[in-house]
């Protein structure tokens, strides 16, 4: 099967096996896997933050990054479609008890303006106390609903600047950061500097089994230990799991560059074919989001042709390349897309 659905449908190496196999081992609930601790301190200091804390998903990394910034009842600022109101199943409500208000997106994006216009704003005769309280800002780099896109930095620096300025917290929900830093030239650390935490995640584009990391300032790392705790992210001998991350990151970060070769190969492709509605400059990395007559039947014939997509919604489909994808891949799926679509 070409695989296409998403980019954690990778397997390790058989070098990230074996440094898996190899792994020395700890007890990271007690903080003293070796492993665990080495990943941390890589992170931190890619990201230029003070502390890091290895979690089994993504969606835990976000989580707890907003119950470490808010109180039940608060706001979180964020872009129309973001993961951790769409795609986390209501998590922000039910851990956090907190509102997620998304903004109209630009591609992913949003302004300072559009902050300050989420902001209650009670007149004279009326107490702030009886609104909501917007806390936290989050942004998403890549975002995914919107076609792994990526944030310039500019807008971006300005959002978490006004987010402070305005006496609120700033999330970085970068769970693809690295495709956002290949993709753009912009470092890890750059993307990072103004956001108070940043989630990244190392079980998709760079290919390891599991896990993620919330990276922040170590004031707020320390209470995330106990909602990590607390939402029942402490696992044992993590150092195994934490090996195959930690050789993603050092060795395959510079290679997601051939992903978004393939994406764009993929998107020029579709582009030629009948029926299939997809601007190729629209894809930033390596998520290609196109437009059918009918999604899910589009999806069940690809599958007997042996192509795995994703659909979502009545037209729109989703195909993200990633380690093992390769040109002939691209070129096998674009001839099954031509037969059932075109």
């Amino acid at each position: 099967m070409i695989d296409l659905r998403s980019d954690t449908v990778t397997v390790p190496t058989d070098a990230m096996r074996k440094v898996i196999a190899e792994a020395e081992v700890g007890d990271d609930v007690y903080h003293d896997d070796p492993l665990v601790l080495a990943l941390e301190e890589h992170v931190a200091g890619l990201l230029g933050k003070d502390d890091a804390m290895y979690v089994p998903t993504g969606t835990m990394s976000n989580q707890v990054a907003l119950r470490v910034h808010t109180d039940p009842g608060d706001v979180v600022i964020a872009a129309t479609g973001a993961h951790i109101n769409g795609h986390e199943l209501g998590a922000p409500a039910v851990l956090s008890g907190i509102r997620i208000n998304e903004v109209p997106s630009e591609r992913g994006t949003f302004t300072p303006a559009q902050i300050q216009a989420a902001i209650p704003q009670p007149p004279p005769s009326m107490p702030p106390s009886l609104f909501e309280p917007a806390t936290l800002v989050a942004a998403e780099n890549t975002h995914n609903e919107a076609g792994g896109t990526v944030w310039p930095l500019d807008l971006l620096t300005s959002v978490a600047a006004t987010a402070h300025e305005l006496g609120l917290a700033a999330h970085l929900d970068g769970a693809r950061l690295w495709n956002a830093s290949v993709a753009s030239g912009v470092t890890e650390r750059e993307f990072a500097a103004g956001f108070d935490t940043v989630s990244v995640c190392f079980s998709k584009g760079l290919g390891a089994p599991m896990g993620s990391a919330l990276v922040g300032r170590q004031d707020l790392i320390e209470p995330a230990r106990r909602f990590k705790q607390l939402f029942g992210g402490g696992f044992r001998q993590a150092g195994l799991m934490a090996a195959g991350a930690l050789y993603a990151v050092q060795n395959h970060r510079d290679r997601l560059a051939e992903d978004h070769e393939t994406a764009a190969r993929l998107a020029a492709g579709l582009a030629e074919i009948p029926g299939i509605d997809i601007d190729p400059d629209d894809v930033d990395t390596n998520i290609v989001y196109f437009l059918v007559d009918d999604a899910h039947t589009v999806c069940d014939r690809l599958t007997e042709r042996g192509v795995l997509t994703l659909p979502l919604g009545p037209s729109r489909m989703r195909a993200v390349t990633h380690l093992g994808i390769e040109a002939a891949d691209i070129d096998a799926a674009l001839v099954a897309l031509r037969e059932v679509v075109g």
